[in-house]
């Protein structure tokens, strides 16, 4: 054989060695095992054609050597692809693509239309409602790569119970728990999360219903869209809390119903204010934006007002878990005696937003017909999520999560207070008895959006007040810091790198 004409057939190993690592962008920080990682570069290759049939893999010992990663790993990620017929063994040749897979991945493949056609619908005339016009709370999508997070809503990583969810997302997967989950329930829910909902997570807010009076949501948002959808119409008047929660008078707004302010004092809303409302929308056990909890006294009042003038109540429950000061208060729907209180809730601030699973209690009627809205919008949230929280409940779990939670989100308010009181005493503000944010007022002529601008620039994230209020004052002082999601030792540099921009 031709010495020169084998060596121009041969390519150099270190082109071969790129030629490999193209495919791959192992990162160890993204939550993936590097074993997932080979096998979706390689699937990504097969499926998109890169890797035609018959091609031959790298031998694993090169593979491993050119992405500096165990022999064993990709050994493994080669199998799991033999097994699942994207490669296949041939005999004392290593691994190659197979080509059923390359054909069906081609055949399936359509054609593609060059980008910017001029002929398209034209979507702004076709689009009936705008909703991005809609105010809303935003914040940067990579928020966790600025130093200092004072915001609301995202959790912090470190206090997710990772080995207890674990635990029962395994437990889910058992054989017979699948055969109970898997099939379509079509308007069901899981009964095994009813019945943990029901029998221990509702009693703690005093609220003691059948299983027919609660009903599986993907988030309290999603219980809210419910509730317009049935009981919101464009001759509706709801009042919703002033300041108070962007989307539920967002999602009102859109039903086209005319919105009335209720204004929050220091025991919560007022019940005269209520008149000639048909709905109204509160959060009395925790307000928000301010965190504030409604009265005992003014509680009673307002359940009285309701019952004289068949008024119907929304009460969003959230966070009244998470109080680490002073005695936790029954929910408003625990003096319902009538069915005119919907209270919603969620797992989103105990456990984890990404999870949305959310419930709604209410008249078995108004259940009832949630269930058929819900069908027609997604049929049921996600079976498996549902026994895995059913599990986490049953086991104790959520229990011993809401003391560990509890225990780190009062060392953060601890720590933001003395830094506010130290670092930013023109700051007014409340001390908080729970939950995971305060709701700040800053000097006279601050305008919040402006600071939240300038301090995204050195690394502090703040949420700025106006987008609480239906009708905002210019220039709106309020800002809300959240501290769910920044560890306690940055709290105070934080504030101080904030303070900065206050000064005079």
């Amino acid at each position: 054989m031709d010495v020169n004409n084998q060596r121009k057939r041969a390519a150099p190993p270190q082109r071969i060695e790129r030629q490999w690592a193209q495919l791959f962008a192992l990162n160890i920080e993204n939550g993936t095992t590097l074993q997932m990682q080979v096998r979706q570069g390689f699937v990504a290759a097969i499926l998109d054609r890169r890797l035609p049939a018959g091609a031959k893999l790298p031998s694993s010992r090169l593979l491993a050597r050119q992405l500096d990663i165990a022999r064993n790993t990709v050994n493994a990620a080669y199998r799991q692809l033999a097994d699942e017929g994207f490669i296949r063994a041939r005999p004392r040749s290593g691994y190659v693509v197979r080509a059923a897979i390359v054909d069906r991945a081609s055949a399936a493949t359509p054609h593609r239309p060059a980008p910017g056609l001029a002929d398209g619908p034209r979507w702004p005339a076709r689009i009936g409602s705008r909703f991005s016009s809609l105010r809303n709370i935003s914040k940067p999508s990579d928020w966790y790569r600025y130093p200092y997070q004072f915001i609301y809503g995202q959790p912090d990583p470190a206090l997710f119970p990772t080995a207890d969810w674990r635990e029962c997302s395994r437990a889910a997967l058992a054989v017979l728990a699948i055969r109970d989950w898997s099939s379509d329930m079509i308007d069901g829910d899981d009964a095994a999360l009813i019945e943990q909902i029901q029998l221990h997570v509702l009693p703690q807010r005093g609220i003691y219903v059948t299983p027919d009076q609660i009903m599986i949501t993907v988030g309290t948002q999603h219980a809210l869209y419910l509730l317009a959808e049935l009981l919101v119409s464009a001759r509706s008047v709801v009042g919703v809390e002033e300041p108070g929660y962007p989307d539920a008078r967002n999602i009102f707004a859109v039903r086209g119903a005319a919105l009335r302010p209720l204004p929050v004092g220091p025991e919560g809303i007022d019940s005269a204010d209520l008149a000639g409302c048909d709905l109204a929308f509160v959060t009395p056990s925790h307000q928000c934006p301010t965190a504030s909890t409604m009265s005992w006294a003014r509680r009673r009042e307002v359940m009285a007002y309701a019952d004289r003038h068949d008024l119907i109540l929304i009460e969003d429950d959230y966070e009244s878990e998470l109080t680490f000061a002073g005695a936790l208060r029954p929910a408003l729907k625990s003096l319902d005696t009538a069915g005119r209180v919907v209270y919603v809730s969620s797992f989103s601030k105990t456990l984890a937003p990404g999870l949305r699973l959310g419930y709604m209690v209410g008249a078995p009627a108004l259940i009832a017909e949630a269930r058929v809205l819900r069908r027609l919008m997604l049929r049921h949230p996600p079976a498996n999520n549902q026994r895995a929280a059913a599990l986490f409940i049953a086991l104790g779990h959520n229990s011993a999560q809401l003391r560990r939670i509890k225990t780190h989100l009062a060392d953060r308010a601890g720590a933001l207070v003395d830094a506010l009181v130290h670092h930013a005493p023109m700051l007014t503000f409340k001390k908080p008895h729970g939950g995971s944010s305060i709701w700040i007022k800053g000097p006279a002529g601050l305008d919040a959006a402006s600071l939240a601008k300038a301090a995204e620039q050195r690394g502090v994230l703040i949420e700025p007040g106006d987008v609480f209020f239906q009708q905002p004052n210019a220039p709106c002082p309020f800002f809300r810091l959240g501290y769910s999601s920044i560890s306690t030792d940055k709290i105070s540099a934080g504030v101080q790198r904030l303070a900065t921009l206050l000064d005079p």
